[in-house]
């Protein structure tokens, strides 16, 4: 039967070539491919490949200090950028701000739905989020500055009716990181504090002919994982990378595994110390008095 490859991270870099797509997924801190990011960085500064790159992601990548996507931020790794969120990655800004890399920027749950819609091979991701805003192409279609000129989302009639799509393309290459992967490559993301698009985007890439490499902390004897946990089945996965390196694979930048976190326990109240009395803490209070039964609470990054 088959066995997945288990490859270092500096041969998963090797995966890119000049002019392909690729994604990596993540979230501000958790469920980064620092392990995988950092080798392409560290190729392309010490070859000078790949070139003329696209870069893919959905949400927010990084902690504003150079970790996960900001690893790629250097003038002629990357040919343009699309992407959801980019305050966290202050160095691929500057590229686009200076004109120097073509950049996107569309709703962030609408590139993950993007990325379903580009494994079940559909033109695009077809809805009204985004319409009359930034997004639009009334409005500048998510272009970021002067050098980005392909119409990546466009307006359509369906039904009498108005609506965005935003167009699919392929991925040619996606790195994910997940907890254990056993010997034909089945992946379980237990010690993630999400899931995220690990599944879509493996599909995606695989639909598109292209590679998944996921990076992990261990290798296990196949049959060995609970099937209820595999959220990457082996089917998607053409190598693994097991990184044995702490900081390359802590649960959130400078955070330890923290069950809590990842739903698989909770913390006893009595355990926590009370926050201090501060900004954050008068805007959490006036929050929780707008909580009822029931609620249904979207919290974002910084002070939610």
């Amino acid at each position: 039967m088959r066995k997945v490859p288990v490859i270092t991270a500096a041969e998963a870099a090797e995966f890119l070539y000049d002019g392909c797509t690729f994604s990596c997924g993540g979230f501000v801190g958790s469920d980064n491919t620092e392990a995988l990011s950092t080798a392409i960085g560290e190729r392309f500064k010490n070859t000078g490949s790949p070139k003329g790159c696209t870069f893919f992601f959905v949400a927010g990548q990084g902690n504003r200090g150079g970790e996960a996507a900001d690893h790629f931020a250097y003038e002629g790794l990357l040919k343009r950028v699309v992407g959801g969120h980019y305050n966290l990655i202050p160095g691929i800004s500057k590229l686009i701000l200076d004109n120097k890399v073509e950049g996107y920027n569309f709703p962030q749950g609408t590139l993950a739905q993007l990325t379903r819609d580009i494994a079940a091979h559909k033109l695009g991701t077809l809805t009204h989020v985004g319409m009359n805003t930034y997004a639009d192409p009334l409005n500048g279609g998510g272009k970021l500055n002067s050098i980005t000129t392909e119409d990546l989302v466009v307006r359509v009639n369906i039904l009498g009716q108005e609506r965005l799509l935003y167009k699919a393309f392929p991925i040619d290459v996606v790195f994910l990181r997940g907890t254990y992967a056993d010997e034909a490559g089945n992946v379980t993301l237990e010690h993630e504090v999400a899931t995220l698009e690990a599944t879509s985007l493996a599909q995606a890439a695989k639909n598109s002919g292209g590679k998944v490499v996921v990076q992990v902390e261990k290798l296990v004897e196949r049959g060995s994982l609970d099937p209820k946990l595999v959220k990457v089945p082996g089917i998607y996965v053409d190598a693994v990378v097991v990184v044995e390196d702490y900081k390359l694979r802590e649960q959130c930048y400078n955070k330890p595994y923290d069950p809590a976190l990842a739903g698989n326990a909770k913390t006893p109240l009595g355990s926590v110390s009370p926050a201090k009395l501060d900004a954050k803490k008068i805007i959490g209070r006036r929050g929780a008095l707008e909580l009822t039964e029931n609620t249904v609470v979207n919290l974002g990054i910084g002070a939610p």
